[in-house]
């Protein structure tokens, strides 16, 4: 047994305690909770999370081995030699626009290895934001778009400037802070892509792939696994429901009409898409008008924040970052997002 397996046994079997009592006070002590929801709500996306995180480990490992992060870095150089960070956090951006998984992957695999800073991966992180809308927009835009019709646009393109606005600003103050400056020359080039012709070149792969994944994916699950659960059991008791109503009821009460109350609680406390639903309804009816639909879903999205980066992001950062990094990751992306979006807003009711 290796020095790797023999380290995680300890951590895996404290994380995997943790994990089955928690699992089974929830379904002891919480009313309602039965083994089929909990096989549908919590088993399956549990396994289906850890699965799409060891893809885009394995996909970030066979990037960095193959020497694709040379070709991938070439798309956004010119944007990265400015912001001064480097042609592997270049290869990272890019490959956020297929896997945010495998972007983060690749970041923590070059930071372990001393191949970039801790400052060029959380700038790099933070520009990885742009990507990540991207990736999200063909899934949501043809859906929501013939429900809200212009205010689905207006609200598109805003939330899209603000994505910019972020990008620009962290880009300058890449450019702006010497400190950032990519270590490449001082750890050497990037690597070649290997062009062997006799197989050896995909087994060279695979055998650094099988020697560094599974350490990579226990380490990871020591996290996710018990954070998930216990994230899924809270909501189970109903914490995130009373912190929604909360701050539906504050934000609707302070700044928006009442009448976009159930838009507004419908955009967050419901699935995504209802929100939009509900606002085409108003819409249609006369109730809202183009503007205050806008802003009703953009302050909905806000307040929606940072429940689902909670829910839903925390483990998976918590997991590939390790706990203080992820979670300074995640409240300085999270943080940034809301002002920037809510600044764009302002603007809109002001100017529009």
């Amino acid at each position: 047994m290796n020095h790797t397996k023999k380290s995680l046994i300890k951590p895996l079997a404290i994380s995997m305690t943790i994990s089955l009592v928690v699992f089974l006070a929830g379904i002891l002590l919480i009313e309602n909770l039965s083994l089929s929801l909990v096989a549908a709500k919590l088993l399956w996306p549990l396994v289906r999370l850890m699965l799409f995180i060891l893809v885009g480990l394995a996909v970030g490992q066979i990037i960095e081995l193959a020497g694709w992060t040379r070709y991938l870095a070439r798309i956004a150089r010119p944007a990265f030699q400015f912001a001064r960070l480097g042609d592997r956090c270049s290869a990272a951006f890019t490959t956020a626009f297929f896997s945010g998984t495998a972007a983060n992957a690749m970041l923590m695999e070059f930071y372990s290895d001393g191949k970039i800073t801790k400052k060029q991966l959380y700038l790099t992180n933070l520009l990885n934001q742009l990507p990540a809308y991207f990736l999200h927009v063909p899934t949501t835009f043809f859906i929501i778009l013939p429900l809200t019709r212009t205010a689905g646009v207006i609200y598109f393109a805003l939330t899209l400037t603000a994505a910019l606005l972020r990008t620009g600003i962290f880009m300058i103050y890449g450019r702006l802070n010497p400190a950032i400056s990519s270590p490449d020359e001082a750890v050497g080039a990037l690597p070649e892509p290997q062009n062997n012709g006799d197989g050896s070149r995909w087994s060279g792969i695979w055998t650094g792939v099988r020697k560094k994944l599974p350490g990579r994916i226990g380490r990871i699950a020591v996290w996710v696994v018990p954070m998930y659960i216990s994230i899924f059991m809270v909501n189970a008791m109903g914490f995130f429901e009373s912190a929604r109503t909360l701050l539906a009821d504050y934000v609707v009460t302070a700044f928006i009409p009442m009448e976009s109350l159930s838009l507004v609680i419908l955009s967050f406390v419901a699935e995504f898409t209802s929100g939009f639903a509900a606002a085409g309804a108003l819409l249609a009816a006369g109730v809202l008008t183009t503007k205050q639909a806008v802003l009703a879903l953009i302050i909905g999205n806000i307040v929606a924040f940072p429940v689902r980066a909670l829910r839903h992001q925390l483990p998976r950062y918590v997991g590939i970052f390790a706990p203080k990094m992820g979670t300074q990751l995640l409240l300085l992306g999270q943080g940034l997002r809301i002002f920037s979006v809510a600044l764009v807003a302002v603007i809109y009711y002001m100017i529009g």
